[in-house]
């Protein structure tokens, strides 16, 4: 899940928050009003998402694991299903 903060809030933290990208594996959205305008990502995740962009057709070959998750009321779009992709080799461990 992304941490979301404001605009004006991110400019003055701007150096915390692109360590928590690089470092930390997280994804910052920063938001106008409320609504997402734009996010951070590490390189090499911008590079992923590129890549997918490319090959649309592309399937995950693999999921490891599907569970039944609530939906939220203020996330109608969401199905209540959680997926998580691994290597066929790699041994589910709970959160």
């Amino acid at each position: 899940m992304a941490h979301e903060i404001r605009v004006t809030q991110a400019r003055s933290e701007l150096a915390e928050l692109i360590n928590r990208v690089v470092y930390g594996g997280e994804h910052v959205v920063l938001t106008r009003h409320g609504k997402p305008l734009v996010a951070l990502v590490s390189a090499a995740d911008l590079e992923l998402l590129e890549s997918a962009a490319q090959e649309p057709d592309k399937v995950i070959g693999t999921v490891s694991v599907v569970m039944d998750a609530p939906s939220h009321y203020s996330e109608p779009n969401r199905f209540g299903l959680v997926a998580e992709h691994g290597s066929p080799h790699e041994t589910y461990r709970p959160h």
